[in-house]
């Protein structure tokens, strides 16, 4: 059962790393429209949209990014939380 946990949390880690470069292409300019950043735009926009409903950007920053981080992070210490209770029942 750990790799399974383990393949998890390797999962959203490399997803908040595609996050990460992601937001820093937007400091660059024509990043975000080569097939690079397009790529990355399809898999992380959907998760990045409900967000950015929520939270409105201050000005020019957009600080809806830093709490997709921490939903992530909430999500990762609840999978090993649930993954805890589930080995102290087998």
């Amino acid at each position: 059962m750990d790799y399974v946990l383990t393949f998890l949390t390797t999962l959203i880690q490399v997803y908040s790393y595609a996050l990460i470069i992601y937001i820093l292409m937007s400091w660059f300019p024509n990043a975000r429209e080569t097939r690079f950043g397009q790529m990355l735009a399809a898999i992380c926009e959907p998760y990045l949209e409900p967000f950015r409903r929520v939270i409105p950007p201050l000005g020019i920053i957009d600080i809806s990014p830093i709490i997709a981080f921490i939903v992530l992070e909430f999500a990762t210490r609840g999978l090993y939380a649930l993954f805890d209770i589930l080995e102290a029942q087998f």
